[in-house]
């Protein structure tokens, strides 16, 4: 019975879950938390800092009820075996208090019958058996005589019909709203555990009108192999009147409604398939364990021979259901157990609303406007303007910063030029001599530039190097001076004698402030070593690019 059972339960949940799965296509969303409708008056203080960010966390909104029906099969589990299916139905009420715990009133009713397939001759110590029929011929149980001699009684089958009512206040524990990879979940696990009372009623069938039952049919037929055979030929004998009451404990038990009562305990386990934010289904088997032996009628142990004896093993019983809730309320969320409590930290991660992000602040020691990671230059004093690295400008570029030169355009024949940026020019009577030595350049010979392996970055040894080339354009400004680079013909190669090239005009012109056009850019060229760069003086009249594309530039390197 109990295979079958709950073949049928996981039947009935595969059916549900398809059913919830489809219709709930997206789950439902969390809340608007900045809803203060949706808190109530006695957590508004705690909304109200929260949203001025002077509390961390959000007030805890109302959250809806669910009331609820449901429909199953109820079977008691004691000494006479439960038939398969008994009808069960009940109703709840269920408020929750947090994200994990809510509470539930129910109430349940069960009418459970079960039927004994073995035979009984030990039931004098049962009055509702050993007393019936006394009009008609009461039925005569195994007798033991004082000298130990055993007198065979008749056979019945026992069996019995409880109508049975179940009052309790559960506690319920979600076991999988909290998730930290999805939003949301359509289905709701949960684990209950309560308190409750039971009353109950239970009769047996002992009389067939007003007589007693002949089972002997039964008992003498040796040919009954199996117990649906001769629970099948009980029935045949069987009406359906359960006429006769069964063994109570008359009044040494509490009553309620003239029914015995007990207190009861509760656990059971269940999942929720949400249909809507107002609608779900659930399937639920709950157990419920009493202190008390007389559910099915029948507390007397059954021996093959001798007396019967008094049994120590309480029944239980329990409820397989299919329920269909309902969640009421207004200005409410759902109720909280279909809620992921995380849903407002992860929100926030993800699209700050309330988070008061702090304005970034990055250092500019000497307040030029550039920041001290791109700074070139970190003491520039106050007042002078910079370029986009953080260099004072030096518009005529006679090496006096704009802000403190006298003379802001100082031509190039004027200079080199004092402390305050004013150069000297030549007497009118040199003009003759100036023009020629405009053709002319006195730069001499110039060093040449070395690197190392596949690099193209300027050394310190390459620094020096080029600070005393930069002094000597400096005291020769009329000269331009050619930059060359060597390599093989491959790409490699080309695109690393440019970048060596490109490398030392570079710094000329960011580090020394030498202006660009004073450059010739060749590269590439095929007599010279690779791992150098060759500085000399332009020839009168020699002309050149002062930048050149890279040729590869998708070879280019750091």
């Amino acid at each position: 019975m109990s295979s079958k059972k709950y073949s049928f339960l996981l039947g009935l949940i595969a059916m549900v879950a398809s059913f919830g799965v489809s219709a709930q296509v997206t789950p439902a969303g969390g809340y608007d938390w900045r809803d203060s409708s949706l808190i109530p008056a006695s957590r508004a203080p705690q909304h109200n800092e929260f949203m001025n960010n002077q509390y961390y966390y959000p007030a805890k909104p109302r959250n809806q009820w669910e009331i609820g029906a449901k429909v199953g099969t109820f079977n008691i589990m004691g000494d006479v075996p439960s038939n398969m299916f008994n009808l069960g139905f009940g109703a709840h009420v269920r408020k929750a208090l947090g994200y994990v715990f809510s509470l539930r009133m129910e109430y349940l009713y069960g009418s459970g019958k079960g039927q004994h397939w073995q035979e009984a001759t030990n039931y004098g110590k049962n009055p509702a058996w050993s007393n019936v029929g006394a009009n008609t011929g009461q039925y005569t149980p195994n007798v033991v005589t004082a000298s130990g001699d055993r007198i065979p009684g008749e056979a019945i089958f026992y069996n019995y019909k409880t109508n049975l009512n179940d009052l309790s206040l559960q506690g319920i524990f979600s076991l999988n709203n909290i998730r930290f990879h999805k939003a949301k979940t359509g289905m709701n696990l949960y684990l209950l555990g309560g308190l409750g009372i039971t009353w109950y009623e239970s009769h047996i069938n002992a009389l067939n009108g007003s007589t007693k039952y002949d089972y002997s049919s039964i008992t003498s037929n040796q040919t009954y192999k199996n117990r649906n055979d001769i629970k099948s030929s009980i029935r045949d004998i069987q009406d359906d009147s359960y006429e006769t009451p069964a063994e109570s404990y008359g009044d040494s038990r509490m009553k309620l409604f003239g029914k015995t009562a007990r207190p009861t305990g509760t656990v059971g386990v269940g999942v929720a398939f949400k249909v809507s934010n107002r609608i779900n289904i659930a399937i639920e088997e709950r157990f419920t364990m009493t202190t008390d032996d007389l559910l099915d009628g029948q507390r007397w142990q059954e021996y093959s021979h001798g007396d019967a004896a008094l049994t120590r093993n309480y029944d239980s019983y329990n409820f397989l259901t299919a329920g269909l809730n309902f969640n009421l309320g207004a200005k409410s969320v759902e109720p909280l157990y279909w809620l992921n409590p995380l849903d407002f930290a992860y929100s926030e991660l993800n699209s700050p609303k309330r988070m008061k992000m702090p304005k970034p602040v990055l250092d500019d020691t000497d307040g030029d406007g550039v920041t001290d990671q791109f700074d070139n230059e970190p003491n520039t004093p106050a007042g002078c303007p910079v370029d986009s690295h953080g260099v004072s400008k030096d518009t005529d570029g006679d090496g006096v910063a704009d802000c403190k030169d006298k003379q802001l355009i100082t031509p190039t024949e004027c200079q080199p030029v004092d402390a305050d940026g004013v150069g000297k020019c030549p007497d009118p009577a040199c003009c003759t001599d100036m023009v020629k030595k405009s053709t002319e350049c006195a730069i001499g010979d110039l060093p040449s530039v070395s690197f190392k392996g596949n690099t193209a970055s300027v050394s310190k040894d390459a620094q020096a190097v080029l600070a005393t080339v930069a002094d000597r354009m400096r005291n020769n400004p009329n000269c331009k001076v050619v930059v060359s680079g060597y390599g093989e013909p491959s790409k490699a190669s080309q695109q690393l004698s440019w970048d060596r090239v490109n490398a030392v005009i570079n710094y000329m012109v960011d580090k020394q402030g030498i202006s660009i056009d004073r450059f010739v850019f060749r590269f590439g060229q095929t007599e010279g070593d690779p791992n150098t760069v060759d500085l000399r003086a332009a020839s009168e009249g020699e002309q050149g690019p002062n930048t050149v594309p890279a040729p590869h530039p998708n070879l280019r390197k750091n």
